[in-house]
């Protein structure tokens, strides 16, 4: 049976002029890392705009910045490259952007097929990829529910979504999945009944894992 492919999931990175995201993360390094096994390499804690302070609502927030992952070379690109073709996702918060801006330099794309990770093996071939001009991919990036997370009010966590697969066509035109595991330190989502300021401290850690396809096909 074929499944179902919810439209836009990401939007391009015009942010790569904005001094702000060449700021690096004030993250240790030691806590990343890559994995590879087979075709699958998998991402731990790769923070995403970590929660410096509060907004006067009481609402936390980052430093505005970006953190960049490439997915051909799996490396976490430093920001001072922001501007180039070097890295295929950037990630902050809950918002994970392709590169892609108008004239370059990316040639990214992205869409959210519902799915299994396993059982996606090949991009389907009416796939339709969004970048940052089409009118919903911002709210399906942050809505909870509407691509690749859930948000609970009640216990204040976020978790992803089973079955949601982030197709990505990269900065250099090639193709990957990618399924975001986590959105906290060390892969563990907190119990809803630890504290704001554990769950607070330890959001904004992706883990996820992925297969990228470095012959320029469709076939994963």
């Amino acid at each position: 049976m074929k499944k179902n492919i919810i439209g836009a999931l990401l939007i391009s990175a015009t942010i790569v002029s904005c001094t702000k995201d060449k700021t690096e993360q004030n993250v240790d390094p030691g806590a990343f890392s890559v994995s590879i096994n087979g075709k699958i390499a998998t991402v731990n804690n790769l923070p995403a705009d970590t929660i410096i302070g509060f907004a006067p609502s009481g609402q936390p927030v980052g430093a505005g910045v970006y953190s960049f992952f490439s997915l051909e070379t799996n490396k976490w690109i430093p920001n001072s490259d922001s501007a180039t073709s070097k890295w295929d996702l950037a990630f902050s918060g809950t918002i994970i952007r392709v590169n892609n801006t108008t004239g370059g330099p990316g040639n990214g794309g992205a869409f959210v097929y519902v799915g299994t990770f396993d059982g996606l093996t090949s991009v389907p071939q009416d796939s339709v990829f969004r970048i940052d001009n089409h009118p919903t991919s911002y709210a399906i990036t942050k809505g909870s529910g509407k691509g690749w997370y859930n948000y609970d009010g009640a216990t204040n966590l976020l978790t992803p979504i089973p079955g949601r697969v982030l197709v990505i066509r990269t900065a250099s035109g090639k193709y990957a999945k990618v399924e975001i595991l986590n959105y906290y330190r060390g892969g563990v989502t907190p119990l809803a009944s630890a504290s704001d300021e554990i769950k607070i401290s330890e959001q904004r850690y992706y883990t996820f894992r992925y297969t990228y396809q470095s012959n320029g096909t469709t076939a994963f």
